[in-house]
């Protein structure tokens, strides 16, 4: 069984910047993509960025502003945003998949970002 926690989310400026974590129980080693979603409210899930054995991927959106990283001794994955704006508000999920298949079968519970203009 998969547990994701995250955390390190809040309440930052226009311009701001925040660092998620994602703390990983259970069979998630190095091989599992490790990836972050975010929900905007009225609006669907979206995909933000991914890693896996040290390869990453990312939303063109955030790309220049958000990097992924993780600690496999920590088995914690991090998501450090920054320049953040008022539209990166959402809920950001950490999620899990095995292999490289990207199907996404583990969830966390969500962390809330909010950035005030």
């Amino acid at each position: 069984q998969v547990q994701l926690v995250e955390s390190g989310g809040g309440l930052v400026q226009d311009g701001g910047s925040l660092r998620l974590s994602c703390a990983a129980s259970g069979r998630t080693d190095a091989s599992y993509t490790m990836g972050w979603f975010r929900q905007a409210p009225g609006k669907e899930r979206e995909f933000v960025a991914r890693w896996r054995a040290g390869s990453t991927a990312y939303a063109d959106s955030m790309k220049d502003r958000f990097t992924i990283s993780r600690d496999n001794a920590k088995n914690t994955v991090y998501l450090q945003m920054t320049s953040l704006k008022p539209e990166d508000t959402a809920v950001y999920y950490c999620a899990a998949a095995r292999g490289a298949t990207l199907k996404w079968g583990y969830w966390g519970q969500g962390t809330q970002v909010t950035v005030s203009s």
